[in-house]
């Protein structure tokens, strides 16, 4: 049998597959419903050339009114019908499109990397609108398949434009199936382990995710979803390629940020509302969170917490790349970076200190900076779901109300600085993660000796206390970390005035991560 019917039986909808009969292959969907509507000429972008043929010669055989012929052509193979190289071939572009307009009977005609044709000969142009006119009535139907768009005004009109998406989860998990077969893997590839699998692979090509699934058995020799983090490794290529992204391999966990017990409660439990499944209507799917507060409570590291509670990887988002390209390179150098983040979802993306990047205080003269922020807000509204968005500010009164108003973001909350309890957990939390007992230590008198502190200033006391005691050979103590705090001057003293404001400023505009009960203690 040949190749391209394998794949296409492999990428077939199933009954028996619970996870693949509840969904739709949204690509598959797109083209049979321009052959039903009796499109001639359809123009299909997409740099996954066998997986357009997989496509089609499904729709070509599940055709409305009965299937059709699929003939293949390419300027080195030539035209080749089921896998055999047809008899009677067509001289060039020209000659296959007049093959299409002469023959007899329904049939749909694969036609790959015709752009350049197109580009090039106006007798070609000229022949497509020829051959849109006499298949208008023939069930016969011209599928060009092309990484890149080509369709001139003279032919607009006639052609069906399709960019291609990336495959969905019922051509992966029809795809994992076929590797591990292939692969002779063992494991649990029940449909809960392939949608579990799925979503990790989503956002990468056909050939790219084959790829990543060879690399995870090659690794760990089996196909399960302990093998999640291996398969994430090919997205980690995709983003190194853009330069506007980078990974962020060190997230925490929900459990090493103290306080903020409202934010963790809100994420718990809307975990499962972002990871429901595709019936679960898009208005209801988080889409993402700002946090602000003063310099150093908490928001990065919150940040990395979020991906680390959702499973998910974390990337960061260089706003700072997008502009060294120059202003005139800034708004197609933004609308990649936003088309990338798409690609590699289901993630979480960071958006660090967003209010430096897209502050009104920053504006120049030739609206570039408006127009990226209104690109941004609209592609917030309209994001695809698996695409959760952590933005971290300082100063959120810089940023527009259009920013910060509801739909845009689910929540914004307000990372004070941490009271008694919550500072006493901090210092547990860097205690614990440099494997320091507590006992010998006064956390009590500690705790209220940092009042108006914040976490990392608490961090910094911490490792300066810890140095001292290493430097003299001895455990830990209260002979170390209370003179340690005494060598810190807080930001709530050194900008008292910005430190006040900020908290003014937010205590009847966000949301507090830490719940009343807890701040008033």
């Amino acid at each position: 049998m040949h190749s391209s019917t394998r794949r296409s039986r492999s990428l077939q909808v199933r009954e028996d597959n619970p996870v693949d009969a509840q969904l739709v292959n949204r690509g598959l969907a797109a083209i049979r419903n321009m052959l039903d509507a009796g499109r001639p000429l359809i123009y299909v972008q997409s740099p996954e050339e066998d997986r357009v043929l997989s496509l089609v010669t499904q729709a070509a055989e599940f055709r409305q009114g009965g299937g059709s012929q699929l003939f293949v052509w390419s300027i080195t193979d030539g035209l080749v019908e089921g896998g055999r190289v047809n008899q009677s071939q067509p001289d060039g572009a020209r000659g296959v499109l007049d093959f299409v307009v002469s023959y007899p009977t329904p049939a749909i005609f694969l036609l790959k990397d015709f752009h350049e044709f197109i580009r090039e000969s106006a007798a070609v142009r000229r022949r497509l609108r020829d051959v849109y006119h006499a298949c208008l009535k023939s069930r016969k139907a011209v599928v060009i398949c092309s990484p890149v768009k080509v369709v001139p005004p003279e032919i607009e009109r006639e052609v069906a434009f399709l960019k291609l998406p990336m495959p969905d989860l019922v051509e992966l998990a029809s795809l994992l199936t076929e590797e591990a077969a292939g692969l002779g893997a063992t494991g649990d590839l029940g449909p809960e382990a392939r949608y579990i699998l799925g979503r990790a692979l989503q956002g990468l090509t056909f050939d790219e995710a084959r790829h990543a699934i060879r690399f995870a058995f090659a690794q760990a020799h089996r196909l399960d979803p302990s093998v999640v983090p291996l398969l994430q490794e090919e997205k980690r290529l995709l983003v190194r390629k853009s330069g506007l992204m980078e990974y962020v391999p060190d997230t925490v966990g929900i459990d090493q940020v103290g306080g903020v017990d409202v934010l963790k409660k809100w994420l718990e439990q809307r975990k499962g509302l972002f990871f429901s499944e595709e019936g679960v209507t898009s208005e209801i799917v988080p889409k993402g969170i700002l946090l602000m507060g003063v310099s150093g409570c908490g928001k990065s590291l919150t940040a990395r917490a979020v991906a680390s509670a959702f499973a998910l990887p974390l990337y960061r988002v260089d706003m700072s790349q997008v502009f060294a390209a120059g202003l005139g390179n800034a708004e197609r150098v933004f609308a990649e970076a936003c088309r990338t983040m798409e690609e590699i979802a289901p993630a979480v993306v960071w958006f660090d200190e967003i209010e430096n990047a897209i502050s009104r205080q920053h504006q120049d003269s030739s609206g570039v900076l408006d127009r990226i922020f209104g690109y941004f807000l609209t592609w917030m509204q309209e994001k695809p779901k698996g695409l959760f968005v952590a933005a971290t500010a300082n100063r959120i009164d810089l940023l527009p109300a259009e920013m910060i108003r509801k739909g845009r973001f689910d929540q914004v909350f307000f990372i004070d600085l941490p009271d008694q309890p919550e500072r006493m957990e901090i210092f547990r939390i860097h205690l614990q993660r440099r494997r320091i007992g507590t006992a010998g230590l006064s956390l009590d008198l500690a705790t209220v000796r940092t009042e108006g502190w914040t976490g990392a200033e608490i961090e910094q006391a911490v490792i300066s206390a810890l140095t001292a005691s290493r430097l003299a050979n001895e455990p830990l103590t209260d002979k170390y970390l209370l003179p340690a705090l005494e060598d810190i001057v807080p930001l709530s003293k050194t900008m008292s005035e910005q430190v006040k404001y900020i908290r003014a400023w937010a205590s009847d505009r966000a949301i507090s991560a830490t719940s009343k009960r807890r701040r008033s203690s």
